[in-house]
């Protein structure tokens, strides 16, 4: 199995600390070691001068047939075994051991067949140098806990930036185009920009671009609906006077059904106007749903689980109602059903489904997947009356039972009012 790390280890956050932490003891170990090799190469040649030089008056000492100096003599208890070899091969040589508890360093020659050895303290030596290792381990320590606090400090504030730039793009997203970032930076031209600062200011200018490019576009669909509100409400009252036949039944349709695309135009522009105000009121929404579904004139089913009351606007609802039952039965197949369970309105029908994209992005104004007649306005309506009401309305595929059809499932969640 694929070890997973929890979510928080993918933040640039946490990959910059490990990255300063990382280059801090990686930098701290090269020093250390390089200033290690030199004090101890140094102390240590330092130790073997002393002891050779000592051998060296041991030697004429001896050779004299004077006192040897202290610490000093043939063979002495505690010469390393290594040392007295190399001195009986006719060789001088240092070594550092410890003899009773003490560090020494021992020197030694080739004295008549035996070894002529000396040794001075190396305890101030190895202290001097065990010293030093603590205080390069601390000095790291310490050199990389601050680096990493300034580090952080540094990264956050990007990374600050970052979050506030991603969270106006989500909003953005999510139809909120007044949404900017306004980093200072990108308002003062005498200051230099980072990387944060061009993203902020290409989003900003991408927003103001789509904003006034979906506001021409509102002012356009609301112009047009308007000027065709009155020629057709006038061709329909001139329909009304032709003789009776079936050329007049094709015009009166297509006169109602401009007239309903017109209607259709001029609420979506309210609604993506954001100028919709809502009155809302107590509703007991079984009966709210048995009402759509009468006026409906459709053979709709009307299941209520549970009944409940919500507080919403009794026109707006009745037209989510009325457009998903009615798309229901346009493009779905028989039996279509309206099931109340509590605050949570579902409306199925039996036929292939929803299509894929309307699943995964919601309707889209003047698209159906099907062929079939229709503008693709009933159900954005749905969702734009939808989200001024503060109701989530979901579409998704049927679940087949056994042996059975699926269908395609609108579902509406609204909010249970708590009655006293």
């Amino acid at each position: 199995m694929r070890l997973r790390l929890p979510s928080w280890t993918a933040t640039l956050t946490w990959k910059s600390a490990c990255f300063i932490v990382l280059m801090c003891c990686s930098l701290a170990a090269v020093l250390g070691v390089l200033v290690h090799v030199e004090v101890t190469g140094q102390t240590v040649a330092t130790a073997r001068e002393k002891a050779l030089a000592k051998l060296t008056d041991a030697s004429r000492a001896y050779e004299a047939g004077e006192i040897l100096p202290p610490e000093s003599g043939l063979d002495p208890a505690g010469l390393p075994d290594r040392l007295r070899a190399l001195a009986l091969a006719g060789q001088r040589g240092t070594l550092v051991a410890e003899y009773e508890g003490r560090q020494l360093m021992w020197a030694a020659a080739p004295a008549d067949g035996k070894a002529l050895a000396t040794a001075v303290d190396y305890g101030q030596s190895a202290r001097t140098i065990s010293g030093l290792d603590n205080a390069i381990i601390g000095s790291s320590v310490l050199a990389i806990g601050g680096t990493l606090l300034v580090g952080a400090f540094a990264v956050t504030r990007v990374t600050r930036r970052l979050h506030q730039t991603a969270t106006v793009a989500r909003r953005i997203t999510q139809g909120d185009l007044d949404a900017r970032v306004g980093d200072p930076r990108t308002k003062d031209p005498s200051r230099h920009q980072d990387e944060v600062a061009t993203v902020a200011a290409a989003l900003d200018t991408m927003a103001g671009s789509l904003q006034t490019k979906l506001q021409r576009e509102q002012r356009f669909t609301a112009d047009v609906a308007h000027e065709l509100r009155t020629p057709l409400t006038g061709l329909q009252a001139a329909s009304e006077l032709l003789p009776d036949g079936r050329a007049t039944e094709l015009v009166q349709e297509r006169v109602r059904t401009m007239r309903q695309l017109t209607e259709d135009l001029l609420e979506i522009s309210r609604l993506d106007s954001g100028s919709e105000v809502v009155e809302t009121d107590l509703h007991q929404l079984g009966r709210l749903a048995r009402r759509v579904v009468r006026a409906s004139g459709t053979d709709t089913e009307v299941v209520v689980v549970r009944d409940a009351h919500v507080e919403t606007d009794r026109r707006r609802l009745e037209r989510v109602l009325g457009n998903l039952v009615a798309n229901a039965h346009k493009h779905g197949r028989a039996p279509v059903v309206v099931t109340v369970d509590g605050p949570v309105v579902t409306v199925r029908d039996h036929g292939d489904g929803y299509p894929e994209y309307l699943v995964s992005h919601g309707p889209q104004r003047f698209r159906t997947g099907d062929g079939s007649k229709g503008h693709g306005l009933g159900l954005t309506i749905a969702v734009g009356q939808a989200e001024v009401i503060g109701a989530g309305l979901v579409f998704r595929q049927a679940e087949p039972p056994e042996g059975g059809a699926g269908g395609a499932e609108a579902v509406l969640t609204l909010v249970e009012a708590r009655l006293p």
